[in-house]
């Protein structure tokens, strides 16, 4: 008899429901009924904030990471993730349902956590989160599974833009991401997550860690440097950015409170 973990199940429910719901209207309160469980927030642990999972001695951010700008007079206003945040005042935050922070670099990533009081996640202990207590190669199971993450027939915005030219002033366009089948909310892929309870791990955008990588694919690319988890980037400088990297912050358990 096949065993399911609890990620994989709740997928397949929700993937049952959802065909339902193409024969049967009714069975909308089905599928949303699931879906709720499968995004319902793990318990929090008192060793790490409320927007943070404990990974072995580790608080990972539950979320990709998107900014705030943090104005002369101390007042803070979303920044947009469309934007490049060189040159601008900006601290990190993990929330979900809104778009994830691209156009980044690692040093400014490094500055973002810092201001928020955390850091760069270190590339093992970003590898963890991703693979979650039961180690495998994808944040909810061992093989692939289309939809699951961000990852899955989605738009090149080159291509739509601009005639997939790839240099780093089409790259850097702010309309990138705003194509449609493009990126998608932080958390919206309700099955891209583990028992941890990290979302968007794998797609979605990439994430820098502090060895000058970025990890886990983007929506168009989880396979070409590695599968799933194992996926790195290891060509370009700390200082490079585009419309398909991104990030999230580590912190050392019970080094930070609440906000």
């Amino acid at each position: 008899m096949r065993r399911w973990t609890a990620t994989a199940l709740a997928f397949a429910l929700v993937s049952i429901a959802s065909a339902s719901t193409n024969a049967d209207p009714g069975a909308l309160d089905v599928a949303a009924t699931l879906r709720s469980a499968v995004e319902r927030p793990t318990p929090r642990s008192a060793r790490c904030p409320g927007d943070m999972a404990l990974v072995g001695r580790t608080c990972v951010d539950r979320w990709e990471a998107s900014l705030v700008e943090v104005l002369p007079d101390g007042s803070e206003v979303p920044f947009s993730a469309h934007e490049v945040p060189r040159g601008h005042v900006v601290r990190a935050m993990s929330r979900p349902g809104v778009a994830p922070q691209a156009h980044i670099s690692m040093i400014d990533a490094q500055r973002a956590c810092k201001a928020s009081g955390k850091r760069l996640c270190h590339a093992p202990e970003w590898k963890a989160a991703c693979r979650g207590p039961e180690n495998t190669t994808y944040p909810y199971g061992a093989s692939h599974v289309d939809n699951a993450c961000v990852d899955t027939n989605r738009t090149s915005p080159m291509a739509v833009l601009h005639h997939n030219e790839h240099t780093d002033r089409t790259m850097n366009d702010p309309e990138a991401n705003q194509v449609p089948n493009t990126i998608e909310p932080t958390g919206a892929a309700a099955a891209c997550t583990n028992a941890y309870g990290v979302y968007d791990m794998v797609g979605n955008v990439h994430e820098w860690t502090d060895d000058g990588h970025f990890h886990g694919g983007y929506y168009l690319d989880t396979k070409l440097n590695g599968r799933g988890c194992e996926y790195v980037t290891t060509a370009h400088a700390k200082s490079y950015y585009d419309y398909s990297t991104g990030f999230r912050c580590c912190a050392d358990e019970d080094t930070l409170a609440d906000e």
